[in-house]
C-alpha cells in the first residue's frame, strides 16, 4: 500500500493531494493513509502535509529502497526482483547463494556498505554506507567457463559509457575489470562463476562504484564521481540507467554479437598498444597489449616475439 501511496505521490508531485483523494483512489481509510504516511516519513520520505490541501512529496531518503529502484525502471529482467540491505558482508556472497536456490537471472543484490567487500586477486573493496553502489545481479549465460571474460568486459563498458555520456568524465577500462577517471580508479568489477566443464550453472556480476565517497574515505588512487564533479550524485538515478545499459549489453551477448562489444571496447582501452606487465599464474610477462580476442582473452606479445592470449590477470602499465 506505501508503494502505491508514493508513486500516486510522485505523479502529482507539483501539487497537494488531499487523504480523501488519496483512500478514494486506493480504496482504503482516511486513517489508513494517515498511518501509512506516518511510515513513510519514518522510513525517510519528505511528505508536507498541509491542513486543507493533504499531502506533497518535497523528497526522497539517500537509501537504495528497491521500490525506488524499481519505479519506472525500463529494464525487461534486470532488477525485476531486488533484495536491498543496509550492512552485509559482499553482496557477491549472498547473490551466489540466491543463485545456488535457483534464484531467477537478473536478481539484482544491493547493499548500503559491505563489511569484507572483495576485489580480484583476494583484495578489499572500501564500502563505506552511502559512498557508493555495492551491487551484484545473478546470470545464466549459454556460454563455456572460458568465455567467461565476456561479462566483465561487457559491465566495464557500460560503466564507462554511462560516465562519458551522462557526466562528462573521460573514463576509461584498464583490462580487465577496471574503470578510470584520469589515472584514478572509480570502479571495480568481480565476476564470480559456478561452472561445470562445458557449461556455467551461473555467474555473479559484482560491481563496486564510487559515486558519493569521500576523500578521506577512499583508498590511495581511487577516486569518486562527486569528487570529480563537485555535486552529489542520485545513486537510483545512476543504477537505473546502469542497469538499462548492462541489460541491452548482456543481451548482445546471449545473441552471439560480442564483436560490437570488443569494438566498444578497443576504443575505451587504456591497456591496448601499451607496454605492460602481467601476472598470470605463475608466470610473469612483459610485453606489448595488442588486442582482446573473440572470447576476451587479452592478447599479449612477450619481448621474445610470442603471443600470449590470457584469460585472466593482474595487469599494471609500464611506464616509460
Amino acid at each position: 500500500m506505501e508503494k502505491k501511496i508514493i508513486e500516486f505521490l510522485k505523479e502529482n508531485k507539483e501539487t497537494f493531494i488531499s487523504g480523501e483523494e488519496i483512500s478514494r483512489k486506493l480504496k482504503v481509510t482516511r486513517t489508513a493513509v494517515w498511518k501509512h504516511i506516518q511510515n513513510l516519513k519514518e522510513n525517510g520520505y519528505e511528505i508536507v502535509a498541509q491542513p486543507h490541501y493533504g499531502y506533497r512529496l518535497a523528497g526522497i531518503p539517500d537509501r537504495l529502497l528497491p521500490d525506488e529502484i524499481s519505479y519506472r525502471l525500463k529494464t525487461k529482467f534486470f532488477g525485476k526482483r531486488i533484495f536491498s540491505y543496509v550492512s552485509t558482508t559482499s553482496t557477491n556472497d549472498v547473490a551466489y547463494m540466491l543463485a545456488e536456490q535457483s534464484m531467477q537471472e537478473g536478481t539484482l543484490i544491493l547493499s548500503e556498505k559491505q563489511t569484507k567487500g572483495r576485489g580480484r586477486m583476494g583484495r578489499d573493496w572500501s564500502s563505506p554506507p552511502k559512498g557508493g553502489l555495492y551491487f551484484s545481479l545473478i546470470l545464466r549465460p549459454k556460454i563455456t567457463p572460458s568465455e567467461a571474460g565476456k561479462i566483465t568486459l561487457m559491465a566495464s563498458i557500460c560503466i564507462a559509457k554511462i560516465l562519458r555520456d551522462s557526466f562528462g568524465m573521460d573514463a576509461v577500462i584498464k583490462w580487465p575489470n577496471d574503470v578510470y577517471i584520469a589515472e584514478e580508479k572509480i570502479c571495480g568489477i568481480l565476476t564470480e562463476m559456478n561452472a561445470e566443464q562445458d557449461g556455467i550453472n551461473f555467474i555473479i556480476l559484482g560491481i563496486g562504484i564510487n559515486l558519493n565517497t569521500d576523500t578521506a574515505k577512499l583508498p590511495k588512487g581511487a577516486t569518486s564521481l562527486k569528487c570529480k564533479t563537485r555535486k552529489h550524485v542520485d545513486r537510483i538515478q545512476f543504477l537505473q540507467k546502469l542497469l538499462c545499459e548492462l541489460e541491452l549489453h548482456y543481451m548482445k551477448i546471449k545473441n552471439f554479437r560480442f564483436e560490437e562489444i570488443i569494438t566498444e571496447w578497443r576504443d575505451l582501452s587504456v591497456t591496448l598498444g601499451k607496454r605492460i606487465k602481467v601476472k598470470w599464474r605463475s608466470n610473469l610477462i612483459e610485453g606489448q597489449a595488442m588486442d582482446i580476442d573473440s572470447s576476451g582473452a587479452l592478447i599479449v606479445r612477450d619481448d621474445f616475439g610470442f603471443f600470449h592470449h590470457i584469460l585472466s590477470g593482474d595487469v599494471s602499465l609500464i611506464k616509460n
